[in-house]
């Protein structure tokens, strides 16, 4: 299976999130699944990178031409470079059989909330896992509840995702996986 991992790219975080990233990693490459992510070397990102790679796993990068100048690609991988930001989600969305949202900052949430949409609208039917490490996810599935409470997202949407602060877990999810309709139309 080809998992794409959305996540930070930035060091100055705690480590247990770097550790969190490492960790998954190599139990992607223990499963034999192929990682497909951003292609950059620092944070989050990096950290699984390093973890898959230790383990000899199957990575591919997808980076935009305009991070040459700047050294922050993970080369020790299959890359694909693009021209912008959305070929690259494109291209990301297109290889992967599930995607995981580890810990990040706003490019983190973009790719999420896109790839989470998509689904909504019944663009893909590809399995979604939040990867919830020491809680960071809490604040933003509190906002989404109060998107339901209110009236803005219907609570069927929380059928779309899987929330875990297991890598087991997300990867058993992952391997039992059965795809569903979901109108977002439909009356509640």
């Amino acid at each position: 299976m080809n998992i794409c991992v959305y996540c930070a790219s930035s060091e100055n975080i705690d480590k247990a999130y770097l550790q969190a990233g490492e960790d998954f990693g190599e139990a992607l490459a223990d499963n034999g699944h192929c990682l497909i992510f951003g292609a950059g070397k620092f944070g989050v990102m990096g950290a699984v990178a390093r973890g898959c790679r230790r383990k000899n796993g199957n990575i591919i990068g997808v980076i935009p031409r305009f991070f040459d100048n700047i050294d922050v690609m993970f080369s020790d991988c299959r890359i694909i470079h693009t021209t912008t930001m959305r070929e690259r989600k494109e291209i990301m969305e297109n290889r992967s059989d599930a995607f995981v949202m580890m810990p990040g900052g706003i490019g983190t949430f973009e790719e999420f909330f896109e790839i989470l949409t998509l689904k909504q609208l019944e663009r893909h039917r590809k399995p979604i896992a939040i990867y919830n490490v020491k809680g960071y996810f809490d604040n933003m599935l509190g906002m989404l509840e109060r998107a339901v409470s209110e009236g803005f997202m219907s609570q069927k949407c929380f059928k779309l995702f899987f929330v875990s602060d297991s890598k087991d877990e997300i990867l058993e999810y992952f391997n039992n996986y059965v795809p569903f309709s979901y109108d977002k139309y439909e009356k509640e």
